[in-house]
């Protein structure tokens, strides 16, 4: 059990049968009437946002979100199959539950699954990714205008902006939480 008053951010607890996650929160005593917890809170499978005040005194039940590494196999369709590298079971998973830096993602890297009591609600690519560039314009000498950006299209058919001196088979870092272009690999 989780007591609003003991509220922190990260703390994950089940309100009205949907899993909640504390964003933010300020314990307010006012100078009269009774103290209360203004919170911020996610829905961790919808992703929805909200504000919400609570008594301190309100309890809740934890949430506990499980997070396993799971290594990305293929795609058949509208599947996209994982597999754990410890038991090697597939696991299918629908596009819907995909995030959109999924299209950084390329096949035998590792993702985080996600899951609620058994029901997987999202999947956490790594963070940074190498891919290497299979298609872009090439850069002209003397264009040299600062911050100058070109598209590009990745192995996994992503597209990216990168600047001018990046060209075809280029292996590039890419931040997979904003989608931008972060060195040479």
């Amino acid at each position: 059990m989780v007591v609003a008053g003991d509220f922190k951010n990260g703390i994950t607890f089940d309100m009205d049968g949907a899993v909640y996650q504390v964003i933010e929160f300020q314990h307010v005593k006012p100078g009269k009437g009774a103290a209360f917890v203004r919170t911020k809170i996610k829905n961790v499978i919808t992703g929805s946002v909200i504000e919400r005040t609570f008594s301190p005194t309100d309890k809740f039940e934890n949430a506990y979100i499980e997070r396993k590494e799971m290594q990305y196999s293929y795609n058949d369709g509208d599947l996209y199959y994982f597999m754990d590298m410890e038991s090697f079971d597939m696991l299918p998973l629908n596009s819907d539950k995909l995030p959109d830096s999924f299209k950084f993602v390329k096949e035998e890297m590792m993702c985080k699954i996600i899951s609620y009591k058994g029901n997987v609600f999202g999947v956490e690519p790594p963070t940074f990714v190498e891919l290497a560039v299979t298609a872009t314009d090439p850069g002209f000498a003397g264009n040299t205008a600062t911050n100058t950006l070109k598209p590009a299209t990745l192995e996994t058919g992503a597209q990216i902006k990168v600047p001018l001196f990046i060209n075809e088979g280029d292996v590039l870092k890419i931040d997979t939480r904003t989608g931008e272009y972060l060195s040479r690999a």
